[in-house]
């Protein structure tokens, strides 16, 4: 039994969604654990006033705190649009690959009535 073309589109495209979801999740929380780690970072300096070097490529160099503390509020907002645009596309990949699953799913119900 030969499967229609567009069953065979829509199990690829079903297959290349799971794949980009899969992605997207995987980066997800690598932008949660950055997240976590410049929140970290903003918790220790928060009323310190000591020697503060940040890592620059390979090199390590001297900078004053509120410059630091600035630097890493502007990560901090960078890494929460990221959380929201990839919680989106998510979304978005999750609701497409219900609709496939359902097509994929009626057209196998109907091969096998046939």
């Amino acid at each position: 039994m030969d499967i229609p073309k567009e069953v065979e589109h829509d199990i690829n495209e079903f297959q290349t969604a799971q794949n980009q979801l899969q992605m997207i999740m995987v980066q997800k929380q690598q932008v949660k654990m950055q997240f976590e780690e410049i929140d970290d970072a903003l918790e220790e300096l928060k009323g310190k006033s000591a020697r503060i070097y940040k890592s620059i490529g390979s090199l390590l160099i001297e900078s004053n705190t509120p410059d630091v503390v600035k630097e890493l509020n502007e990560s901090k907002d960078t890494m929460k649009v990221r959380l929201s645009v990839l919680g989106k596309q998510e979304e978005k990949l999750r609701e497409r690959l219900v609709e496939l699953k359902s097509r994929i799913e009626k057209a196998a119900g109907a091969m096998g009535a046939a």
